[in-house]
């Protein structure tokens, strides 16, 4: 499974090609779906990891959020509601767009620990989901 480095990179080589103004809009698209695929798995009990599913420009940003979703698993909640506007706001054609979680224990349910609502993860699996579409 490819992770999200390499995901970028063979984004890049495969789409070289592309005019300036013609990238944005497909990395916005690409951002987006990142964004909804990530919260549509994230697991949730009390709803602080999906809420802490945030999205930065250029570069990451290490913070986490008050914001609890208690959306069902399978549905949007705030982590898109609050991302959409951050990647309808890019303007850079080639910077970096980070869809990411900083709670502490994000790597223990990415890894399988909540077997009964995300046993396959969140991240790497939408990475993988993204290749198949868009590569």
């Amino acid at each position: 499974m490819t992770n999200a480095r390499t995901f970028a990179i063979n984004i890049d080589k495969a789409f070289d090609d592309l005019l300036e103004k013609d990238f944005l809009p497909f990395k916005q698209k690409i951002a987006m779906e990142a964004l909804q695929r990530v919260t549509k798995k994230m697991p949730v009990d009390t709803g602080r990891a999906k809420g802490n599913t945030i999205v930065s420009l250029g570069s990451m940003d290490n913070g986490t959020v008050e914001v609890d979703d208690k959306t069902p698993l399978g549905s949007y909640g705030a982590a898109v509601w609050n991302g959409v506007p951050i990647i309808d706001a890019d303007r850079d054609p080639f910077g970096m767009v980070f869809v990411q979680n900083n709670l502490p224990y994000i790597n223990r349910l990415e890894n399988g620990y909540s077997i009964k609502q995300a046993p396959l993860g969140m991240f790497a699996l939408t990475v993988a989901e993204l290749e198949v579409m868009f590569l």
